[in-house]
């Protein structure tokens, strides 16, 4: 028995011994990567603006400013959204916003993640507006990089989860919660 028992202490020894490999579970470096890439595979002809270039642009004053506009639904507009950003969630508010706009006019649509706003992109092409943009990642990963969001003039923290689910791709600190 005193065998057995020394055999199993000097196995518990010799495994406890033993350098011990831990793997850190962290978050993929662009939790939205896929999302994006399906975008891209879905409105191949929409042009897909990065939040680096897009932050640039606004902050250069000899640029004009792009249209920004809110392809979200009202309830996530109302949480926040980019400084200056019309809603265009439905298609008469749409028309409203559009109604007196050169055709050459900057655009850059955004929603959560970008399959809304590309897929307006990819209508205000049809009807024949020639400088168009999906801001890629829209506004989670605008939100996730640290940008500021907006509720009317006054910088807010949170951004609309839009569910749960899609919530996941927003970092907590930026994660409104659902009603």
């Amino acid at each position: 028995m005193k065998t057995i028992t020394l055999f199993f202490a000097l196995i518990l020894f010799a495994a406890c011994a033993q350098p011990v490999q831990v793997t850190q579970q962290t978050q993929p470096a662009d939790p939205l990567q896929g999302i994006k890439q399906t975008v891209r595979n879905k409105f191949p002809e929409v042009k897909q603006l990065s939040t680096n270039d897009l932050d640039a642009w606004l902050k250069d004053t000899n640029r004009q400013p792009p249209l920004l506009l809110d392809a979200r639904s009202t309830n996530e507009y109302a949480v926040s959204h980019l400084h200056r950003a019309k809603f265009a969630g439905d298609a008469s508010q749409l028309a409203t916003i559009l109604k007196d706009q050169p055709k050459d006019q900057p655009i850059v649509a955004y929603c959560a993640v970008g399959y809304r706003s590309s897929a307006l992109s990819e209508k205000l092409k049809q009807l024949g507006y020639t400088n168009v943009a999906n801001l890629e990642g829209s506004i989670f990963q605008w939100a996730n990089e640290g940008r500021p969001v907006y509720k009317g003039e006054q910088v807010v923290k949170q951004v609309h989860p839009f569910d749960a689910k899609w919530g996941e791709m927003l970092k907590p600190e930026v994660r409104a919660p659902l009603p």
